[in-house]
């Protein structure tokens, strides 16, 4: 079946990377393995009684994504403690501060009760929309894991400055989060695509509701 849905027939997620520096305390090296995201599940209301005219509420009423509304978003705020840069003779080492990680879902709600049918379908639906999202939250975390591996205990020689070595972190802070970004574009053009997951999902609700 053809999806003709005003406002909105591309649908995907998208992330935005703020990776901003907070002036917090410094953790100790070992308290880095201890940290833990915070996840938080918005939601936004949609009407209708039919599958159909949920999907279509959805491109309506759903986060803006570029050119379009996405079916749901998911979005952070990274902070990091102080970052300890220590010349140490004439080379310089980095001393990674502990990262405080808040990944907010948001996702559809309808505003009314549904007939049974509907509501068979859309908990499935929302289900899946619900398990797509997590990928990108997990995504997430795995790229602030890579941060701390990448920047934890860093050592540039000749620099007594720390010059050479913050502007080492910024590069390696660039490269992972381009190689995060891209990954979750080539996730949801999987998913989106012909007889992908999202796709199915998208489908099963507005033929079964």
């Amino acid at each position: 079946m053809a999806l003709h849905v005003r406002g909105a027939l591309v649908l995907r997620a998208c992330i935005r990377l703020c990776l901003v520096t907070a002036a917090l305390v410094a953790s100790p090296l070992a308290a880095q393995a201890e940290w833990k995201p915070v996840e938080k599940v918005e939601t936004y209301a949609i009407s209708g009684q039919s599958g159909l005219e949920l999907y279509r509420s959805i491109g309506q009423n759903g986060p803006n994504a570029g050119i379009a509304r996405a079916i749901a978003h998911t979005n952070f705020k990274l902070t990091w403690g102080v970052r300890n840069y220590k010349p140490t003779g004439k080379a310089c080492v980095l001393t990674a501060a502990k990262p405080k990680l808040i990944i907010t879902y948001t996702l559809p709600s309808p505003s009314a009760p549904l007939p049974p049918a509907v509501q068979k379908s859309w908990e499935v639906f929302i289900a899946g929309v619900s398990a797509h999202e997590k990928v990108h939250g997990a995504s997430m975390i795995q790229m602030v894991n890579d941060i701390e591996v990448a920047t934890d205990g860093l050592t540039v020689p000749d620099d007594p400055k720390c010059s050479k070595t913050r502007a080492e972190v910024v590069r390696r802070l660039d490269a992972i989060s381009k190689a995060r970004v891209q990954a979750s574009r080539d996730f949801d053009r999987v998913e989106l695509g012909q007889g992908g997951n999202l796709q199915k999902l998208i489908l099963a609700l507005v033929n079964g509701g």
